[in-house]
């Protein structure tokens, strides 16, 4: 992919450890958080070839879950949404930005057009991009010459995906619309991922990952997203990477990501009164969409 080239610093991933046995928790619906626990240690046992970052937040019920939000994994193309977000930052607001810029973010985005990345993320530059994520609370980011190989964790992921669906004071209320606006319109071969169980009627704002490296056959494949409807409003961030000694294929770590937001999803769902979707995996041209 565009954007690849040797990375900063290793990311701190080995042998894929034991799913803990609580991940979640609320004051508010503990047995709510323990529910949904359950669901995804199950989701997970048997996936011993993915290594996971997860971390998901639903204020509405107080609830928090994490796995390994610390660990480091390549960024792939979630970091698309940091590059607008930072471009829009730096320029104050898409009210500001030129024609040519609205159409790269739009391909970046719903297309996960390479070239329009390395574009924007050119313009935004290194210092750009740091001062975003300083201004952002995101420390634990390790920047890349190559985008694609930055390095993120589920932690910081899901601080951004906060700042795009709280009022703060980093991205004004029209900067946070016109990302979540390109988010919502995601082509659809690329929407599987923590997409997988939402409920009907909700807006899913997505953004994919998926890059083979360091080996050809070793799969890293995130899914970000925040789900947004009638006084609803939660976010997942789930990210793998292969286990030390290798063998997550491209199919194999999506898999993986679906089963746990399956779980997320489906109870918040019948939480909520809504129907869950089916799960779909996608087919073999949808995994061959250019992106990364």
């Amino acid at each position: 992919m565009t954007g690849v080239a040797p990375a900063l610093a290793e990311p701190q991933i080995g042998a894929a450890p034991a799913v803990a046995t609580s991940m979640c928790a609320s004051v508010k619906y503990p047995r709510l958080a323990a529910r949904i626990s359950s669901g995804i240690r199950t989701a997970l046992a048997g996936r011993t070839h993915s290594v996971v970052g997860l971390k998901a937040s639903a204020p509405g019920f107080g609830l928090t879950c994490w796995l390994n939000q610390n660990a480091h994994f390549y960024a792939a193309s979630v970091i698309k949404v940091t590059i607008l977000s930072a471009l829009l930052f730096k320029e104050h607001g898409p009210s500001h930005l030129t024609r040519q810029q609205r159409n790269l973010a739009f391909l970046m985005i719903t297309q996960s057009n390479n070239y329009a990345a390395t574009a924007l993320w050119d313009e935004v530059g290194m210092r750009g991009m740091r001062v975003f994520l300083r201004r952002a609370a995101m420390p634990h980011t390790i920047l890349s010459q190559a985008w694609g190989l930055t390095l993120i964790t589920a932690r910081d992921e899901l601080t951004l995906l906060h700042l795009l669906t709280r009022p703060g004071d980093v991205l004004g209320k029209y900067s946070r619309r016109y990302v979540l606006t390109l988010m919502a319109e995601v082509i659809p071969a690329e929407r599987w991922g923590v997409s997988a169980g939402a409920a009907r009627g909700i807006t899913v704002h997505i953004k994919n990952g998926w890059l083979p490296y360091p080996e050809g056959d070793d799969w890293n494949i995130n899914s970000i997203g925040a789900f947004t409807g009638n006084d609803i409003s939660y976010q997942i961030v789930i990210l793998t990477g292969p286990p030390a000694a290798g063998g997550q294929g491209e199919g194999y770590g999506i898999q993986t990501i679906e089963d746990a937001a399956d779980v997320i999803n489906r109870i918040l769902a019948r939480r909520l009164g809504l129907r869950s979707a089916p799960v779909r995996l996608p087919d073999a041209a949808a995994l061959a969409e250019p992106g990364g």
